[in-house]
């Protein structure tokens, strides 16, 4: 491969936080209301990246039951200091109506690889995206945007600056605002970075819209004052609709052994104005002019699309995509729960023959807990497919394959049962958390045994089929307009992306199962 081609990270991988430790490149990615928190990302040669999992994975470190839609983990940072890597990361409790209830956390490992991650030390709940410096005289800052309530003022405060003692496990000293932001607002996403005695501050602004950038300020004191770049935004993409990469923005940079430097940022592709993958994470070229400063590598403000090959030594890994048959003890790193951990409780590894067990728990709508293992939708034409075993009880009693944005919206394939049919499978969906079911396409199936079930995601257009016994596949139900599952659909929540999984649901408590025997993603 000659080129770096963007977005390395298709899909649901939004406000990336880049780090090189030797040769090795790390992501972390917001995942909201997804658990585990913070997804990984792992690569050799900025081009070819594997999912190494989440960072959070016990209640201890992310307590989600209740956060609302788009809540939960927003925009972490990733960095590696003595000898240790370090995670800083919002819960957002509340995000709407005005106030932005988040609590702010700091986590460690000395193995990135193995996702054993510390406890959390709390830090602060001024406001959100947190973000850790390791100055090099060994003293450590902890920076975030601060959030005013009140309405005569602009909600997006300033970036506040406060030192971290690691030993002490809390915040000292005095906090200062350090940057009141750009005339571009909506000032968030910071990380600082150390050059040549300057502190640079590279931050997100604009809204995570269509008029989202990166801005950047520099200043000889860590403290400030803070002068702006002279040519920000330093990458946008709010001057041309025509773009393929939109509402770029929140990024963080890197530098290669050889001195290359990258910003990584997120980035959208939206279809008729719907952006069902959600924000994806790119990479831009970046050089330092003789006045210090960055600027993209061609000398403009745009994303690009594709960029010549880093300088460093291809290192493809195995592919993610393909079927899944959960013979291990443990999931595959790409999937996760929602607001709760995938544990034994509910969700049970290498039954016969070799099936995911997911025993039913509350509906789709719930914010506290539902029975669903996902993954995200990283292509705009793909199709998943999945064999589930279920012995319905009776109509609050059933499973099947889902694709979803969140609590609000979906759409479902299921299969439970009826009192005059017997065991049937019917299509369901929610939109903004309007409810609905084509009650016409109600398929009576055998009493017992398995049932494949699939979806096909082609463009803006999403359809159900399913089959027994390998037999020729069925369509079931309407062909769905997939707008519902992009980030600007309706008054949902505008933060993720499309996820789809494996989902059953016992309404009665009695959290009866169904058996999963496989799953299968790949892109057409």
């Amino acid at each position: 491969m000659d080129q770096l081609t963007n977005p390395v990270l298709p899909g649901f991988h939004p406000d990336p936080s880049i780090c090189r430790v030797g040769e090795d490149y790390y992501i972390a990615n917001s995942t909201f209301e997804w658990f585990g928190g913070v997804m990984i990302s792992h690569s050799r040669d900025l081009i070819h990246w594997r999912t190494l999992g989440p960072a959070l994975t016990r209640l201890a470190q992310l307590d989600m039951r209740g956060d609302p839609d788009s809540g939960g983990v927003w925009a972490p940072c990733l960095t590696y200091a003595d000898g240790r890597f370090w995670l800083v990361y919002s819960d957002t409790r509340t995000w709407q109506q005005g106030f932005k209830d988040v609590h702010n956390y700091v986590v460690w490992t000395d193995d990135i690889t193995s996702g054993a991650w510390s406890d959390p030390h709390y830090l602060n709940a001024s406001g959100f995206d947190p973000s850790l410096f390791h100055d090099d005289d060994g003293r450590k800052w902890v920076h975030n945007m601060v959030w005013d309530h009140r309405p005569e003022r602009h909600s997006f405060g300033g970036i506040l600056l406060q030192e971290y003692d690691h030993d002490a496990g809390q915040l000292i000293g005095p906090v200062t605002n350090i940057f009141a932001g750009t005339a571009a607002r909506v000032t968030e996403g910071s990380h600082i970075y150390k050059r040549d005695g300057w502190y640079y501050l590279l931050l997100a602004e604009g809204g995570t819209g269509r008029d989202h950038c990166v801005t950047m300020a520099r200043s000889r004191s860590i403290t400030g004052p803070y002068e702006e770049h002279p040519d920000n935004p330093v990458l946008t993409a709010r001057h041309d609709l025509g773009l393929t990469l939109q509402k770029s923005g929140h990024g963080s940079l890197v530098e290669t052994p050889d001195g290359e430097w990258w910003l990584a940022h997120l980035a959208a592709r939206p279809l008729d104005g719907a952006s069902i993958l959600g924000r994806e994470t790119a990479l831009q070229r970046i050089a330092w002019g003789a006045d210090g400063w960055p600027r993209l590598a061609d000398g403009g403000r745009e994303p690009r699309m594709s960029w010549p090959r880093p300088a460093l030594d291809p290192h493809p890994w195995p592919s993610e995509y393909g079927e899944d048959r959960f013979a291990g003890e443990t999931l595959p790193p790409w999937y996760q729960s929602r607001r709760i951990p995938a544990d034994p409780s509910w969700c049970r590894l290498g039954g016969e023959p070799h099936a995911l067990r997911l025993c039913g728990q509350e509906s789709l709508a719930s914010r506290h807990r539902t029975s669903l293992i996902a993954r995200r939708v990283e292509h705009f034409a793909c199709r998943a497919e999945t064999t589930v075993t279920i012995t319905p009880r009776d109509h609050q009693h059933m499973a099947g394959l889902v694709a979803l944005y969140d609590a609000a919206t979906w759409y479902y394939l299921y299969i439970s049962a009826d009192e005059q049919r017997g065991r049937v499978l019917r299509v369901a969906w929610s939109k903004n958390g309007r409810y609905a079911e084509a009650v016409g396409a109600v398929t009576p199936v055998p009493v017992d045994g398995p049932v494949d079930l699939a979806l096909e995601l082609e463009q803006l257009r999403l359809r159900f089929c399913w089959r027994i016994d390998d037999g020729p596949w069925q369509a079931i139900g309407p062909t769905h307009d997939a707008h519902a599952l992009g980030d600007e659909f309706g008054d949902h929540g505008h933060f993720t992306g499309a996820m789809v999984g494996m989902a059953c649901q016992d309404l009665s408590g009695a959290r009866a199962h169904a058996d999963f025997a496989r799953f299968s993603y790949r892109p057409l």
